[in-house]
């Protein structure tokens, strides 16, 4: 994992993003915010499972799906399987060593 601080590449409202295998941050300081990082390690191990692009691609489309069944772009991004499961574990620092082969799957709800 490797860290890139730049304001300009991440999306108004948000503080990171990660993109394989480089988590770009907003704010120096949340390289050392063990809650942030945690979340950000949570998806690269999801994009690894679904080898980056069919990650990307199944992140786009659950997205507006979601847009679709909430109306709110917040909501629909806090409600996508793959954020659930992150921010579901993001306090728990050794979850990723006890996590099952695409561990979010029990997250995608589709009602």
């Amino acid at each position: 994992m490797y860290f890139i601080v730049t304001k300009y590449l991440i999306p108004k409202g948000y503080r990171g993003l990660a993109a394989f295998p480089f988590v770009f941050v907003k704010y120096r300081s949340d390289i050392e915010n063990k809650t942030f990082v945690t979340h950000e390690r949570i998806h690269l191990r999801q994009q690894l499972e679904l080898l980056v692009i069919p990650f990307f691609i199944w992140y786009g489309l659950e997205y507006l799906f979601r847009l679709m069944q909430y109306k709110k772009k917040d909501l629909a991004y806090r409600n996508i399987s793959f954020e659930r499961e992150a921010y579901a574990y993001e306090l728990d620092c050794d979850y990723l060593k006890k996590r099952s082969f695409w561990g979010f799957l029990p997250f995608l709800h589709l009602k």
